[in-house]
């Protein structure tokens, strides 16, 4: 079991607000009954709310849960997290560990000094998960309020209620792996909204960006104003991947007016199927840090 902080380790101080303050001693003492379903070990990586994440240290997780899970020693690895994030730290993961054993990744919605923390519960369910997939193979999924999700279509659908996790109808996509021990963090993502235009796109480009994920509307249409900057980014041989800011459903190429997918399409942007933004980029950031050039960007994702 590891360590990572979120709202399962905070508690609240008073004129500040909710804060990380325990550690996984603190938090497994306030957890009966584990060792009536498993042998536990557990360590601290760290302490960091949801939004603190960087990509690389999403990969440093990575890295050390592979590090520990590959001698055999253990069935899975139970990770906790915070719930602002824990949907791209769960598809990157389920992208890039080379373990063979189920992780299981969990937090909580309400703080620790919090009557109804919910923290105990889902740790008691990550675990019983990561014994009944034990032997199954690898794979990555996020346990919260008595349901287990995996991580290449779990949504976080709100904000603070017990609930607040769905997964998309998408369920029985295989698992893809990205063979990479770098990430390109340098990938923007640039939303659509009625009346945007091409400024973020170009300011993107300007920048540094070496790729770029657009949140389109609907099936994946962006305001006319907008095409000019796909365009221009495509030419310069920056991927260009639009996702859809629609909570179920894909990406295609299907409307011919200026700034409809056919148009987008035609300008080089490739197509992120039924990935949220927020995975589109983390499959973006994997695919830039393993080497793939346009090509093999848009095999990718069209596959």
């Amino acid at each position: 079991m590891v360590f990572t902080g979120g709202t399962i380790s905070m508690r609240v101080v008073p004129g500040r607000g909710a804060v990380p303050a325990s550690g996984g001693r603190e938090i497994l003492d306030a957890v009966p009954g584990l060792a009536d379903i498993a042998s536990v070990t557990f360590e601290d990586f760290d302490r960091l709310p949801g939004p603190h994440w960087t990509p690389s240290r999403m990969l440093d997780l990575a890295r050390r849960l592979d590090d520990r899970l590959d001698g055999g020693e253990f069935a899975g690895a139970v990770v906790t997290h915070g719930t602002d994030t824990i949907e791209e730290t769960a598809y990157l993961l389920d992208l890039v560990l080379r373990a063979e054993v189920p992780v299981v990744l969990t937090g909580a919605m309400k703080t620790a000094d919090d009557p109804r923390w919910d923290g105990p519960a889902n740790l008691r369910d990550s675990v019983a998960a990561v014994t009944r997939l034990a032997g199954e193979g690898g794979g990555v999924w996020v346990a919260m309020h008595g349901a287990l999700y995996p991580a290449r279509t779990v949504r976080k659908v709100h904000t603070d209620a017990f609930d607040a996790f769905t997964a998309s109808a998408a369920a029985g996509a295989p698992r893809e792996r990205i063979a990479t021990d770098r990430l390109e963090e340098r990938v923007d993502l640039v939303t659509a909204a009625v009346g945007a235009d091409a400024r973020f796109l170009r300011h993107a480009v300007a920048t540094g960006a070496k790729g770029i994920v657009v949140e389109a509307m609907g099936r994946g249409n962006v305001p006319p104003a907008m095409l000019d900057g796909v365009r221009e980014a495509a030419a310069a041989g920056i991927p260009v991947v639009v996702a859809s800011r629609c909570a179920e459903g894909g990406t295609s190429p299907r409307y011919g007016y200026e700034g409809g997918g056919v148009t987008l399409a035609a300008s080089g942007a490739v197509f992120a199927g039924d990935l949220t933004p927020p995975q589109a980029r983390v499959k973006l950031m994997a695919l830039l840090g393993s080497g793939a050039d346009l090509a093999a960007v848009r095999a990718a994702f069209e596959r």
